[in-house]
């Protein structure tokens, strides 16, 4: 039997546009959770600033809409660990010494077990971006979305080509991602209006040309959804 023909999305992305296959392509929400995006969670807590957020979840609500419309895969991941940090690794991990989450902790012992621990606000999606029925939803316990999860494997058995990032934070858990992502053989393309940083401006930036000079393809939410609208 030959394939059935899947519509085309004709990106204007830089450096050069790309046309790639519906059916291929994937939507990542990264990490969208109270922990990073709402007032009271870890990052603020932490002493980020997170001012941003809220506008970046309304341009991902917007997308995520006129993905699901074009049959696009849809998968979110949330950050964490179980409620006694074993997943978040040994007294030799690295991850355990850097990650910020766990340092505020340390500092602030009444933050014990609050903080990106499954089963609490601070870990769960915020409202504004509660996954559809159709949707996966993927935790993860390291910065990049393939490492220690099915996600490589998930995309390859559904012919998965193409991903499109999205989230927080654009510096840490999304360039990891999409770093993996290059090296896993997938097109990545960043929305780069579609995510926010941990930090200041200048990390946003830096993955932003990281991203178009190295390892993808950048364009804006606003683009990527009339690309789909105009899909052929």
């Amino acid at each position: 039997m030959s394939a059935q023909p899947t519509a085309r999305i004709h990106l204007a992305t830089r450096p050069e546009a790309l046309s790639i296959a519906a059916g291929e392509t994937a939507l990542i929400v990264v990490d969208m959770q109270n922990a990073y995006a709402s007032p009271g969670g870890y990052t603020d807590l932490a002493g980020f600033d997170i001012g941003g957020a809220a506008a970046v979840a309304t341009r991902i609500a917007e997308t995520l809409s006129a993905a699901r419309a074009a049959g696009l895969m849809v998968v979110y991941f949330q950050n964490g660990w179980d409620a006694g940090y074993q997943e978040a690794g040994g007294p030799l991990s690295p991850n355990r010494l850097k990650s910020n989450a766990l340092k505020t902790m340390r500092r602030r012992p009444e933050l014990q077990g609050k903080l990106l621990a499954k089963g609490g606000w601070d870990y769960e999606l915020i409202e504004e971006l509660k996954p559809a029925p159709t949707d996966f939803v993927l935790p993860k316990g390291r910065y990049s979305g393939f490492t220690g999860t099915p996600l490589d494997s998930m995309l390859r058995t559904r012919g998965i080509r193409n991903l499109v990032l999205t989230g927080i934070a654009t510096n840490v858990c999304v360039e990891s991602t999409l770093r993996d992502a290059f090296f896993h053989e997938y097109f990545a393309v960043l929305l780069e209006d579609g995510c926010h940083q941990v930090g200041p401006r200048f990390v946003h930036d830096a993955t932003v040309y990281n991203a178009e000079t190295f390892f993808g393809w950048v364009t804006t939410t606003g683009d990527f959804i009339s690309a789909l609208s105009a899909k052929a």
